[in-house]
Order: C-alpha cells, then sequence, then structure tokens
C-alpha cells in the first residue's frame, strides 16, 4: 500500500510539472516567436546556445523605456535588439561578461558598432539591471541604474555596408544568444512614451557630426575605441571624463600618476584612489613615475590596476645627475650623439622594469626634438625595438607628443609588438586620438596588433 501511495505521488509531481512545464511553454510562444534552445521556468527566461533567440510578438515601438534583470553564466553572451524585425534591422545592445573574449572591446552595454565598452561593469553569475531607453533620437543605455551609452543619432549618421539598417526607426524587441553558455532574463518590462515634448531639432544640434568624425569609423570597422593614457588634470573630475566619454565615443584608461613628487606616493594613496574610482566607467592604470617606483609600491598595491605603464623620461644621467628629460634647464648635453646613446641605453633599461605598457616612447628632448629621424637612427630604433620586443610591453603611439615616428611604428608592428593610443593629456579636453589613427591607418594596425587590459571590477 505505502508503495503504491509513493507511486501515486511521484505520478502526481510527474503530471504536475508537464502541466507546468506546458503552461511555461505556452506563455513563451504566446508573447514570442522562438528560435533554438530558449525555456521559460516561474518567469525565468533562458537562452541557451548560439542559435537561441527570442522576437515580441507584435511588437512596434518608437519611444519606449525597456528594463530588465539578466544574468550570464560562463560563455554565455549576445544582445538585445531594438527598432527591429525579423529580418534583424536596428540597433543592437551587447550583453557580455567574459573578460576572457577575444573581442574584449564590445563588453555589456555596448551599442554595438556605434559605441562599444571596453569595460564589463559586472561579473558572470552575477544578476544586473539593464535599461535601454530611445526617446526623439537620444539612446541611452544603463547598468545597474548607471549611464554607460548616451548617444545621439544625428541626421546622417555614418554606417558601413554590414551596419546599413542599424539606425532609428520603429520595430519590435528581440534577445539573442551568440555564445555556448546561458543567458538568463526575469521582470523584462517596457514603457512605450509618448514623444510629444521631445525637442529633435535641439537633440541634432548636440549630435556629433559623423560624415567628419573618425571615432564612428573605428566602431563601425570593430576596432577597440580606448584611450589607454588619461590623466584627471587641469580641472577635468572623473564626472567631466565620463561625460566626455560617452559623448566622443571613446572609452578613457584613467591614470594617476604615482611617485615621489606626485599625487600618489604610497600604497595608501593607492588605495584611497581606487576606493573612490572602481565604479566609474574607466579603465583603471598606474603611471610609474620615476625609476625608484618599483621601491615605492608594493606589488599587491600595484596589481590592484588593470595595468601599469612608464616612462624612459626620469634618469640620471652620465654625471649622476637627476633629469627629467621634458623640463630643459635638466637636459645638460655635452656632446648630442653621446647624449642620444645615453638615452637608448636608459630606454633599454627602463623596458626590464615590471609594467605593461611603455608610454611617452623614443622621446627627444626639445633641443634635438627637431632632427627627431636624424638621430633615431637604424641601429638605434633597432636596439630599443628589440629590447621592446623581448619585454613583452605594448608601446604607445602617443597624441601628445605625436611620437614614434611611421618608422618605429612599422618595426614594432614586424616584431610582434602590441599598442595602445594614448592622449597623456595635460588639460581637461581630451583629445580625439588623431595622430593614432593616424599612425593606425598608415602601418595597417588591426584589433589583433592592440594590448588587451586585465580589466578587474
Amino acid at each position: 500500500m505505502k508503495k503504491i501511495f509513493a507511486l501515486l505521488i511521484c505520478f502526481c509531481i510527474i503530471l504536475f510539472n508537464f502541466c507546468n512545464s506546458s503552461a511555461n511553454k505556452d506563455l513563451l510562444n504566446s508573447k514570442w516567436t522562438v528560435t533554438g534552445n530558449v525555456a521559460m521556468q516561474d518567469g525565468l527566461l533562458s537562452l541557451t546556445g548560439e542559435q537561441a533567440q527570442v522576437l515580441l510578438k507584435n511588437g512596434d515601438y518608437k519611444d519606449f523605456d525597456l528594463s530588465m534583470e539578466l544574468r550570464t553564466n560562463s560563455g554565455g553572451k549576445g544582445f538585445v535588439g531594438f527598432h527591429t524585425d525579423s529580418k534583424g534591422k536596428g540597433y543592437r545592445v551587447a550583453i557580455n561578461n567574459d573578460r576572457e573574449d577575444a573581442v574584449w572591446w564590445r563588453m555589456t552595454g555596448s551599442l554595438v558598432s556605434v559605441r562599444n565598452l571596453a569595460k564589463s561593469f559586472v561579473k558572470e553569475n552575477e544578476w544586473f539591471t539593464m535599461n535601454i531607453r530611445v526617446e526623439g533620437q537620444a539612446v541611452t543605455v544603463k547598468i545597474n541604474g548607471e549611464p554607460v551609452v548616451e548617444y545621439i543619432e544625428p541626421s546622417k549618421p555614418f554606417r558601413t555596408g554590414v551596419n546599413a539598417n542599424a539606425v532609428l526607426s520603429r520595430g519590435t524587441f528581440s534577445i539573442t544568444s551568440a555564445g555556448a553558455g546561458t543567458l538568463h532574463f526575469k521582470n523584462i518590462n517596457v514603457k512605450e512614451l509618448d514623444g510629444k515634448n521631445i525637442n529633435t531639432s535641439a537633440q541634432l544640434e548636440m549630435a556629433n557630426d559623423e560624415q567628419s568624425d573618425e571615432i564612428i569609423r573605428l566602431h563601425q570597422e570593430d576596432f577597440p575605441v580606448l584611450d589607454y593614457h588619461v590623466h584627471l588634470k587641469g580641472g577635468l573630475t572623473k564626472e567631466a571624463a565620463a561625460v566626455q566619454s560617452r559623448k566622443t565615443g571613446i572609452n578613457y584608461a584613467v591614470a594617476p600618476n604615482c611617485g615621489i613628487g606626485f599625487p600618489v606616493t604610497n600604497d595608501e594613496d593607492i588605495y584611497e584612489y581606487l576606493d573612490a574610482m572602481r565604479t566609474q566607467p574607466f579603465i583603471l592604470a598606474m603611471q610609474a613615475e620615476g625609476r625608484e617606483w618599483i621601491t615605492t609600491f608594493s606589488q599587491k598595491a600595484r596589481d590592484e590596476f588593470d595595468y601599469v605603464f612608464t616612462d624612459a623620461l626620469t634618469f640620471k644621467d652620465h654625471k649622476d645627475r637627476r633629469v627629467h628629460l621634458w623640463v630643459n634647464k635638466e637636459v645638460i648635453i655635452d656632446d648630442e650623439q653621446e647624449y642620444m646613446d645615453m638615452i637608448v641605453d636608459r630606454i633599454c633599461a627602463v623596458l626590464q622594469e615590471p609594467v605593461d605598457v611603455y608610454v611617452n616612447p623614443f622621446f627627444l628632448p626639445e633641443s634635438m626634438s627637431d632632427r627627431y629621424d636624424n638621430f633615431w637612427t637604424e641601429k638605434r630604433m633597432n636596439k630599443v625595438v628589440e629590447a621592446l620586443a623581448v619585454s613583452g610591453k605594448a608601446l604607445e603611439i602617443n597624441e601628445l607628443y605625436q611620437i614614434p615616428n611611421k618608422a618605429i611604428i612599422m618595426k614594432a608592428k614586424a616584431a610582434g609588438v602590441k599598442f595602445t593610443f594614448g592622449s597623456n593629456n595635460i588639460m581637461p579636453e581630451v583629445g580625439k586620438l588623431e595622430y593614432s589613427i593616424r599612425m593606425k591607418n598608415e602601418c595597417g594596425l588591426t584589433p589583433q596588433n592592440m594590448y588587451k587590459p586585465k580589466v578587474k571590477i
């Protein structure tokens, strides 16, 4: 009798689960057109594998506020589409929290190929909120309530052929899985906005002119758009830098100057700085100043940054005088060729230090810089590039000084050296990487030539 009762209970549980599963499936199919491995259980929508997709039925939205909670597991990535249809028109917002992904510059929240983001604000297996809002020409994406994209589509957006349909119109929503893992969603809600009070003309006046903008071209060709060398200087605050970054479409890696006589002078200063910056939409780098920085800061503290960079502008010369190479009065030259050889030797020594990127590279003091190509002979270039390649460090293409020259970049590229673009700004207006982009184009740099930061959160 007990055995029959147990079997009866088991049968009832199976029947209940079947009915529950059937109800979930009916609810799913009533709201969405489903493709691939998609499931719904107790309000939790799951998409698994590269062919899974849901397309909202009967959706026709122009101005809206879409919100959801979501989570990625290992290998789970994809995107949310809006103003879309069964053919895939409209925009996509990326879902990707995998820091090991080869396409590391298109993380969660990216407005794909228009505003790609190099930093993910959440970890895999962690629930977070995403909000996508469209009002007139303005698209805003928020992660956990914080804006990560603020894009205004101009009257003449620049789009390459493959992205020709990534423009504002109206349409439905889709969710697509593009990885081997699973995406989980819950509490998906959309609020339609009437759009009556939107001043589209005022929005268009604020939009970038994409017909003359090099940054949108980088996004469109799926190239990492990251300024690896930004300082909060000249009155530039972290809040203003975040707004400026979203406006230009350039991701920022922000670095404090760390060393004797600079704002950050010890481990305690590092931790205080990082505590104030971890939640900001920046990759966090450290600029190591002076040759004594290795003993000034512990490795444990240095490792808290996403990467560390230094230059070879501070050293002791052949007469044991401390030199800052950009300070003219400290540059005492008896013989220019001998001084140049000393600079080369100092650079090679610096390249043995435990940093990730060599910045302000191949710099010459003002009295020699007008003959840059003459001093950087084939032999000297080869010596430094070889040391750079052996060290495994990346090479910065520097905006402030517009260095190094094309010949050096080509040699470094041939040697397998990775690159970064760096403004090294001294003013609150961070540049738009004009020299870096020109060298990228002239030297044929690809995403595979760019250095990948080890981003932490």
